[in-house]
């Protein structure tokens, strides 16, 4: 009753307790999902499910586990089932459950939980109790990312998932322009509680948000070790794909040490709910640096060298606004000396990655463009007055910059070049043929165009091949349409 009265008042005003109140939860949700919200942060000591009125009191084994849960889920409010759940601390200090009715089902759960984690498989008859692992609900699962702003590696998912048992193999990929994996464990109990915790969580804060389920597949076959597929039980296979072979040493790293993963507008570092006690997190807010300790291949500079670049074609307000579609762009120089090269400076080492992952090997202007991350951890700006040609441009403060705001829909709206772009902020005078025209006149072929049904300020149009849709973002991002319009270029994930 009186955690009832709470509710009204201010949230903090319950002095911290290892047990914790969860309100609106839904009504057919079971042990071991309310369970799997704690297993993150702790070991799970008591569990009382109030399930006629939606609500549940968890109990941790330390009030520091409960502090570290409570902390991380106010800003982010975990969901089961779609649902939102609400946590705050109870004012009881411990739950006394002994001679309660129907406590049954959950020390069932809590001993499969606190066995899983102890390593022990002889849970599987408590489990089936409450409704665990399914016959059929094999070892491995199939992720989703959606909403990928930043890079999501073999190693981040690796260090997310081990928290939940072993992991054996992985396999990235993509398909349908999402990333995707395939990872296996050990146990098909530790695909249970990690699909049960990890399912609709977000690497970071507003994006990359992971979508789990059961493959059909009882076991993967793992080629190559290489950053798209790992077997760990295996650190004999070639790399494939003329990559260097991954030393034992490397993979022995992982799993031992943590991520440091920088912070950037909106985030506050890594979401522990992806299975870190947010105390074994730390943020280099300073640096932005990202090091995955024993991964060697991914510094933290976000000062990209693009390469074999069409000298006659480029600018750097070009590359600015091509740059700028996967991250905002600080600065960039063409070289004096040889202008098929250039400096691109991003706003932090993710957005550099994601400029790379996205537009290495891309055809513009004839040429197959290079982008890889330079040695140069800052673009140098010209002393007044040597810049004779204006080859180094500073867009430091461009009204511009598609991520300035934190969680901003553009996080969402990242997707790999495609021939189809995605227009909006189109003024109500302006027509199919003037869009047409439009494009034409920069060389585009245009093959298909619509308008959106419910909004007629945005559209998309497929033009001739990717390198059209290219030059088309470059020369027509923020075109003056009149009546204060200024178009907007995107890549778009549909087809016409």
């Amino acid at each position: 009753g009186n955690d009832k009265k709470k509710f009204k008042g201010d949230k903090s005003s319950c002095s911290p307790s290892r047990v914790l109140h969860l309100r609106q939860i839904p009504s057919d949700v079971t042990e071991a999902e309310v369970i799997s919200l704690g297993v993150p942060f702790g070991k799970v000591t008591n569990l009382l499910m109030l399930k006629g009125k939606s609500q549940a009191f968890l109990e941790m084994a330390s009030e520091e586990a409960a502090v570290t849960m409570v902390n991380y889920y106010t800003p982010a409010t975990p969901h089961l089932r779609s649902q939102p759940v609400y946590i705050q601390y109870s004012n009881h200090r411990e739950l006394k459950t002994d001679n309660l009715p129907n406590q049954a089902r959950a020390q069932a759960a809590l001993q499969a939980v606190n066995a899983m984690q102890s390593g022990s498989l002889a849970v599987t008859s408590a489990l089936a109790a409450e409704g665990g692992p399914l016959p059929g609900q094999g070892s491995v699962l199939r992720i989703i990312v959606e909403n990928l702003f930043y890079p999501v590696t073999l190693e981040v998912l690796y260090q997310i998932f081990s928290k939940f048992g072993a992991v054996l193999k992985i396999i990235t990929f993509t398909r349908n322009n999402q990333f995707q994996a395939l990872l296996q464990y050990a146990d098909p109990m530790h695909a249970y509680y990690a699909k049960m915790a990890l399912d609709g969580q977000s690497v970071y804060t507003a994006c990359c948000t992971l979508r789990i389920e059961f493959s059909k597949l009882t076991s993967l076959k793992v080629k190559y070790n290489n950053d798209k597929s790992r077997d760990f039980t295996r650190l004999d296979l070639p790399s494939g794909d003329g990559q260097p072979p991954l030393e034992p040493s490397i993979a022995a790293a992982f799993g031992t040490q943590n991520v440091i993963f920088p912070t950037y507008a909106g985030a506050a570092g890594f979401a522990p709910a992806m299975g870190f006690a947010p105390g074994a997190v730390t943020t280099s807010a300073v640096s932005g640096q990202m090091t995955i300790p024993g991964v060697t291949d991914v510094p933290g500079n976000s000062v990209l060298l693009v390469s074999n670049l069409n000298p006659e074609a480029i600018t750097p307000h070009g590359l600015f606004i091509l740059f700028g579609v996967y991250g905002d762009v600080h600065r960039v120089k063409i070289m004096f000396k040889k202008k098929e090269n250039a400096l691109v400076q991003m706003a932090d080492a993710m957005q550099a990655q994601l400029a790379i992952s996205h537009l290495n090997g891309q055809r513009l202007y004839g040429r197959v463009l290079r982008a890889t991350l330079s040695k140069h951890q800052t673009v140098q700006l010209p002393r007044e007055g040597q810049d004779y040609q204006g080859l180094t441009k500073d867009y430091s403060n461009s009204p511009l910059h598609r991520f300035k705001k934190p969680g901003s829909k553009n996080f969402q709206n990242i997707f790999p070049p495609s021939a189809t772009l995605h227009l909006s902020n189109i003024p109500s005078s302006v027509t199919v043929d003037d869009l047409k025209n439009l494009f034409a006149s920069t060389g585009s072929t245009v093959k298909a165009f619509r308008f959106f049904q419910k909004d007629c300020k945005m559209a998309l149009i497929q033009l001739g091949s990717v390198e059209e849709a290219l030059h088309a973002l470059i020369e027509l991002h923020n075109h003056d349409l009149g009546e204060n319009h200024h178009l907007r270029v995107s890549f778009s994930k549909s087809t016409i």
